[in-house]
């Protein structure tokens, strides 16, 4: 593979010196309202196969020899640009601002934009926010993950959560970048929503496989969610007020054209919703909460600065006063406990055009994630004081620098490559335990496991290869290497190769192969995103996971391209997995290394299907994944295979919006997956000891050997436009499982009266109705 690369590599630059004299056509393209950069803008020449598409932070370049053409400029959403540009013999700064097209109720001819048929890029998904805003509201509350949760491939954990498993693989092994910074917990609520206010996110887009280079360090997913940029030219603003939550976003400028900003915040009410209720002495409370801000500003057009920072917390406690009788003392006192956690990234982003062929990207980043667990004690009785208390947490920093540089060699080959260091600090398990008597007493922190610091670096080169009008590659090379401060030193050479062959302007094949590797692990007891799953370190005697994932495809446009159709199958293998032995979970007073299995095998396989409509009054999607999943450690099930926790056989998922007018729009959601699989008892035995007494032992099945109901559930959204002197407001009326299913959120046995032993289900949510308020101004 290493060989393949390089020899691509000297005949892209063969070919560069062969070619005939060129000239550079590039730009930036912006949103002509607020001049934020729009990513993934097609421009191509009318009537040849020349184009390209602007990258993540909208500039764009092409190779053009003398002559006059007419350049296009096309975006969903956007009014369509042609440009009549003269190359004569120097090179062309244009920039493109492109307006809102406003008539997209009406269907409009779909010019020859790069459809998914074009691409070479596989199991990728691109949402606008505007069509994730448009998917039914749970509890009033539009939400990224769960939006991504519909898309083939991608399956929830259990109901109402946000976690998503992606083609076999586990939670731990999706990248989640926020502005470039890695988000290590993406859950509020115990799971049920996303850290993620989507009033304060620009784009969303999800890599399933057939990962380019530049990607690195994790087996399943990369989801890239970038934070909008701040409106350069006026101060606008949008909100909700929801049942359980409400937001308020601000942006404009500081110095118009120049320098913008944009605050965004969110957070729920149930503590005080709830204060009325709760009894005299006591103090039960929850709430998250979670800040997006942003400043954007403009140096010249070859050098512009982004700093972005992202903090969000949940807080979940209880405390209860008390007061002895006087005729026992009169003492007092209280008991309190309480679970918090949450996350804190940081982005400094620096944009620089060396030369019209050549970009530039350097960025500095901070993420932390920490959650505490922990309860206190107190007494007073006249002059005897007695305090104690503990807490328990856990904790992932990281500080990291990364370069990225593309250069378009010509329009046969965009080159890609870059490096990146990161300093992660692991603090798995921390408790901090105080004792007090009138005054003295003691407070110690004791480390349950070691502090792990470890040094992450990979470096990375990619080539977008067009061979003709038929064949377009994108193949490269990833290294990365990894040392600890327990000496453990793991690097590893990862190719990774995709290709697309046009069999006619509608029809293409496609076929990837990636090798990744992954060096952070989550160690988890649970589906449902609880805060104590742990993140630590590969070391001496935990070895990174690796994956080799391989998967065919075809895309298909319809109907002059109002539709797409796209067709996958994968197959992948994962190594060196590691999982909590039985019986272990994150209050073990021993070194996490000591509970866990680390031999794990995984395999997975399926076929992804996706029908997707982009434009006119109806828009929307259907998916159906056929997948398996399977896992084998050595000292689990007998060290034989078995179902994955989250494997599932078939997964449908229909999306649907339909805007009546420009007044009146109607949301629908339907899914239906295999339930989720679980071990139980399946019966009993009696063993009868020497001396004549007997003991009743259960026999379970197979390690997930058994299912649960069916999971399937219809929600609907209806949103009122109305246009006011200020802006504009939205009245929206959403219903989660309007049909009631009662869908299985665990199972557990239960022994009636008579000694009947059945497995009862427990249902979390009925059909629930909810309101919300939407503003613009």
């Amino acid at each position: 593979m290493q060989r393949i690369f390089l020899l691509g590599l000297l005949l892209s630059l063969q070919s560069s010196l062969w070619a005939q004299k060129s000239f550079t056509v590039s730009g930036y393209v912006e949103d002509a309202l607020s001049r934020e950069r729009i990513i993934g803008v097609n421009l191509y020449i009318d009537g040849s196969t020349i184009g390209t598409t602007t990258n993540t932070f909208g500039y764009y370049s092409l190779s053009l020899p003398p002559g006059e053409y007419d350049l296009i400029v096309s975006f969903i959403g956007f009014e369509s640009i042609r440009q009549k540009i003269v190359i004569s013999n120097k090179n062309l700064n244009l920039d493109f601002e492109l307006k809102e097209a406003f008539e997209s109720l009406e269907e409009v001819t779909v010019t020859a934009e790069e459809a998914q048929v074009e691409q070479v890029q596989m199991s990728q998904v691109q949402l606008s926010v505007s069509e994730i805003k448009k998917i039914p509201a749970f509890l009033g509350e539009v939400d990224i993950i769960r939006a991504i949760q519909l898309l083939p491939g991608v399956q929830s954990g259990n109901e109402g959560t946000t976690g998503f498993y992606v083609r076999g693989g586990s939670p731990d092994q999706n990248l989640i970048l926020l502005d470039g910074v890695p988000v290590y917990n993406a859950s509020h609520l115990f799971g049920f929503f996303s850290v993620f206010n989507a009033d304060a996110i620009k784009n969303v887009n999800l890599t399933k496989g057939g990962f380019p280079a530049r990607f690195g360090g994790r087996l399943s997913s990369v989801l890239e969610i970038d934070m909008k940029e701040g409106n350069l030219r006026e101060f606008h603003g949008e909100g909700s007020l929801g049942l359980i939550s409400s937001k308020l976003t601000i942006e404009g400028p500081i110095w118009k054209d120049h320098t913008s900003f944009i605050v965004s915040g969110r957070r729920t009410y149930y503590d005080i919703l709830a204060a009325p209720f709760i009894p005299e002495g006591q103090d039960f409370g929850y709430y998250f909460a979670d800040l997006n801000a942003k400043i954007n500003h403009v140096f010249s057009r070859k050098d512009r600065l982004y700093l972005s920072y992202y903090n969000g917390i949940d807080d979940f406690g209880f405390r209860e006063e008390y007061q002895d009788d006087p005729f026992f003392g009169g003492g007092e006192g209280y008991d309190e406990s309480g679970l918090n956690w949450g996350n804190h990234t940081g982005a400094l982003r620096w944009n620089h055009l060396f030369s019209d062929k050549l970009f530039s990207n350097l960025t500095a980043t901070f993420s932390q994630y920490r959650f505490s667990i922990g309860f206190e004690s107190y007494y007073k009785d006249g002059t005897e004081e007695n305090r104690s208390g503990f807490e328990y947490f856990s904790l992932i920093r990281d500080y990291g620098l990364r370069y990225d540089l593309e250069y378009a060699l010509n329009n046969q080959h965009q080159l890609r490559f870059g490096a990146s260091y990161t300093n992660h600090t692991f603090r798995p398990g921390v408790a901090q335990i105080e004792e007090t008597y009138n005054g003295a007493g003691i407070d110690s922190i004791l480390d349950l496991s070691k502090k792990v610091f470890a040094n992450d670096l990979y470096v990375y080169a990619e080539d977008d290869w067009k061979l003709g009008n038929k064949w377009r590659v994108n193949y490269g090379l990833h290294y990365s290497a990894y040392l600890t401060n327990d000496n453990a030193f793991y690097h590893n050479i990862q190719p990774r190769v995709s290709a697309r062959y046009l069999i006619n302007d509608e029809i293409s094949v496609k076929g990837s192969y990636a090798l990744m590797n992954q060096y952070v692990h989550l160690l988890s007891n649970s589906g449902i995103g609880l805060p104590t799953d742990l993140w630590v370190s590969s070391t001496a005697k935990v070895k990174p996971q690796i994956s080799q994932q391989v998967a065919v495809g075809s895309s298909t446009s319809l109907w002059n391209k109002r539709f797409e159709f796209s067709a996958e199958a994968y197959y992948k293998v994962m190594d060196n997995l590691i999982e909590y032995k039985e019986g272990a979970s994150f209050l073990s007073n021993t070194d996490w290394q000591s509970t866990v299995e680390t031999d794990g095998e995984g395999e997975a396989y399926g076929l992804e299907l996706l029908f997707r409509k982009k434009k006119g009054k109806t828009t929307g999607w259907i998916g159906y994944t056929l997948a398996w999943s399977n896992r084998r450690f050595g000292n689990l099930n007998d060290g034989e295979w078995y179902p994955y926790r989250f494997d599932r056989r078939h997964d449908i998922s229909v999306v649907l919006n339909h805007q009546f007018s420009e007044r009146f729009d109607l949301g629908l959601t339907w899914v239906y997956g295999t339930g989720n699989t679980f071990t139980a008892p399946i019966s009993q035995f009696m063993l009868t000891n020497e001396y004549g007494s007997s003991t009743t032992y259960d026999r379970f099945s197979d390690r997930n050997g058994l299912r649960m109901p069916a999971y399937h559930r219809l929600d609907l959204g209806f949103n009122w436009h109305v246009k006011t002197k200020w802006g504009q407001s939205t009245w929206n009326i959403s219903v989660y499982n309007a049909y009631s299913r009662q869908n299985p959120f665990f199972l557990y046995l239960n022994q009636n009266s008579n000694g009947e032993r059945r497995i009862n289900q427990v249902s979390l949510f009925p059909i629930i109705p909810s309101l919300s308020y939407q503003f613009k101004f």
